[in-house]
């Protein structure tokens, strides 16, 4: 039987290292859990789960981290994951079906990116063969990517396959959790030094060049875009970043049609479908801004079929449905995600306004209450008044 071994680095994540532990424990064989020095009860949560807990001094290096926690790795497979992840326990079948084919050197795993609306899935290299030859490296987003690479040269029965089911579901991205990091800083540093000494790095240039977008820092991230791009070693998944956050760039400055051309080569990407999402959803959102909307309403259609579940695009797509004239269609767009997330207020708004141009006055003027209601609820004053002096001056307002 095949042994699977979580192997984990830990710093003062005792708010969220229970929930973590609890999603995989009956799925591996063995914890280890490095800590790189926790003063909260960490160490103390990682024990009472029964992991391995050895020490290390950080030393401003992921990938040096992540490669001594390795060394106490006894599993034929590893499993890394992070603090802020929960792993999907109805996959577990799959993850076993997987590690037990004696041809498999990686299974790439997709993460959800909880709080991320623009791109709510990603994949991760995060499962692979316990094999001497695979380790990580770069200092900051530290991946096996390259050792895999290399190993592959040499040994080439290997095979990376992709778990098309969601596998992880990754909290960092929360409002909250980022607030709480000193992520910014910390990765600039780390990737700025790796980067001049790789120049031509497609994956570190996509990495910072997002980094320095998020920042403001605008050319900086346009000129690593555009040398991740001219390197010609980029694999798909690196392609499609550099061309999606292009056409994010450029759809900020308003070059609509370049911005539609970088997410058109993104969406040509043979990657798998979920992993598009963004980029389908901002082509919409250009596609729309031109007055496009045929074109921006099949871009939104086609994020739901590939995520039902995707509350950006219901949102958007009702809102082209509207500006099409298709209101009954908007009608039942915004009811499907009002269903999905009943406390999106702007969703109520919109619904109402769509209600009110269809002459179904009563039902309109509830979905306008139901919106100034959870706009007080969610502490946003503003939108409530203005909202309501609105409706006061189109005289569907009563104060109760």
């Amino acid at each position: 039987m095949t042994k699977l071994s979580l192997c984990m680095i830990v710093k003062n994540e005792e708010a969220t290292l229970s929930k973590c532990l609890e999603s995989v424990q009956e799925v591996v064989d063995e914890m280890v859990i490095m800590d790189t020095g926790s003063t909260d009860k960490t160490v103390e949560i990682a024990q009472k789960f029964g992991a391995i807990v050895p020490t290390f001094e950080w030393g401003d290096d992921f990938a040096e981290a992540r490669n001594e926690a390795l060394k106490y790795v006894t599993g034929d497979w590893v499993l890394v994951i992070d603090a802020d992840e929960v792993l999907n326990q109805k996959i577990a079948p799959q993850i076993k079906e997987a590690i037990e084919k004696e041809e498999n050197l990686v299974v790439n795993l997709v993460r959800h990116e909880i709080g991320s609306s623009q791109s709510p899935y990603s994949l991760v290299s995060r499962l692979f063969r316990n094999h001497p030859e695979v380790s990580f490296s770069r200092p900051y987003h530290a991946i096996i990517d390259d050792s895999v690479s290399e190993l592959l040269k040499r040994e080439n029965h290997w095979k990376i396959v992709d778990l098309p089911a969601i596998t992880l579901f990754h909290y960092g991205y929360t409002s909250g959790a980022i607030a709480a990091l000193d992520k910014y800083n910390r990765a600039q540093a780390a990737m700025e030094d790796f980067i001049k000494k790789h120049p031509n790095d497609p994956y570190t240039c996509s990495k910072l060049g997002a980094l320095y977008a998020q920042m403001g820092k605008e050319k900086q991230a346009m000129k690593l875009f555009k040398q991740g791009l001219k390197s010609n070693k980029a694999d798909i998944h690196v392609l499609y970043e550099l061309h999606y956050h292009l056409g994010n760039l450029y759809s900020k400055q308003q070059e609509k049609e370049k911005a539609i051309k970088h997410y058109q080569k993104a969406i040509e990407q043979s990657i798998m479908a979920p992993l598009k999402l963004g980029s389908y959803n901002n082509l919409g959102v250009v596609l729309q801004s031109r007055g496009d909307y045929k074109n921006a309403a099949q871009a939104y259609e086609t994020t739901l079929k590939i995520d039902p579940s995707f509350i950006t695009g219901y949102y958007n797509f009702a809102m082209t449905l509207t500006a099409m004239g298709r209101l009954a269609d908007a009608v039942a767009i915004y009811e499907k995600l009002i269903s999905l997330s009943p406390n999106y207020a702007a969703a109520y708004q919109n619904l109402g306004v769509v209600l009110f141009k269809l002459n179904k006055l009563p039902e309109s003027a509830e979905a306008f209450k139901k919106a100034v209601s959870l706009y007080e609820t969610q502490n946003n004053q503003l939108a409530a008044e203005n909202l309501r002096n609105s409706l006061k001056e189109l005289g569907i307002w009563e104060e109760s």
